[in-house]
């Protein structure tokens, strides 16, 4: 998971371990190609789009979708997570940016906004949460969507997050064998506290702390219409099936009204067609995280 909005962990749990190198090339080593990152895949389409990728942390989303030929932008607060997607693009296929939502050109504009890596749960606070789907939306094109997932609370994901069940060893390129293992230090409201262990091959080891939102569906579906999100879909996984209590992902996919349906407000619950309609445009990774 990267980071979306830097203005420090009280408001939006920014981590300052991110600032750590190696913390970057563990997190790149834990996390491949997924069902998520199938699933932005279908959302970008098979011809070129304009393509922010926020939060992008090591590039894993936005590496793929510069490879399918989209225009990529990715954004994220650590300069060493930035540095490390920038090392993996050995060809300049993307460009990365160091800063957040606010940080690029208002005029710039996208069809698709992506986050993925749970980087939603970094906005602890409704305040936060609302600044950030602002800047998003007005990144946004006319008809343009913005994806993402977070954890459904109720699952209870975190109750795993141990360090007897969350404890694995990764090969690292230049770091060796990394021990990574996860131990939740405290839970309040729709706020869980964890912490990450690392021991490096060489003997070192290092700590860092991590709090995560757990928004409830209802929450993300009133933020997303106050910030002026007009369609927006909710499924419990990502080959779409219906959220349920216990469904492990809250995956949604909003959309800025487009010219002919300008004003319309319209929310659907598990939806069965989580791509939606094509984008009609006009004329736009703390610690490692628990699986």
């Amino acid at each position: 998971m990267g980071q979306i909005w830097d203005d420090g962990p009280s408001s939006t749990g920014a981590d300052l371990s991110y600032a750590d190198p190696r913390v970057a090339r563990v997190y790149a080593a834990l996390h491949g190609p997924g069902p998520d990152i199938d699933h932005h895949r279908r959302l970008a389409g098979p011809v070129g789009r304009d393509v922010l990728d926020l939060g992008c942390g090591t590039g894993r989303l936005g590496l793929t979708l510069a490879g399918d030929g989209h225009r990529v932008v990715g954004v994220d607060p650590s300069a060493a997570m930035i540095a490390e997607a920038r090392r993996q693009d050995r060809d300049g296929t993307a460009t990365w940016v160091v800063g957040d939502a606010r940080t690029l050109d208002q005029v710039r504009s996208f069809d698709l906004v992506s986050m993925t890596g749970h980087a939603y749960q970094a906005l602890l606070d409704d305040d936060g949460q609302q600044r950030a789907l602002r800047a998003i939306h007005a990144h946004l094109r006319p008809g343009g969507r913005f994806a993402f997932e977070t954890r459904n609370p109720g699952a209870e994901a975190w109750r795993g997050w141990t360090p007897e069940l969350t404890r694995r060893e990764v090969a690292v390129e230049e770091l060796g064998a990394v021990v990574v293992g996860h131990e939740v230090d405290a839970v309040v409201g729709d706020l869980v506290t964890y912490q990450t262990s690392y021991r490096f091959a060489e003997g070192s080891e290092l700590v860092t702390t991590t709090t995560l939102r757990f928004p409830s569906q209802e929450v993300i579906t009133g933020a997303l219409v106050a910030a002026g999100f007009e369609t927006v879909t909710v499924h419990g996984t990502w080959d779409g099936a219906p959220v349920t209590p216990t469904a492990p992902e809250l995956v949604v996919v909003a959309r800025v009204p487009s010219a002919e349906d300008c004003g319309r407000e319209h929310i659907e619950a598990g939806a069965p067609d989580v791509e939606g309609p094509p984008v009609e445009v006009p004329e736009v990774e703390g610690g490692a995280l628990p699986a």
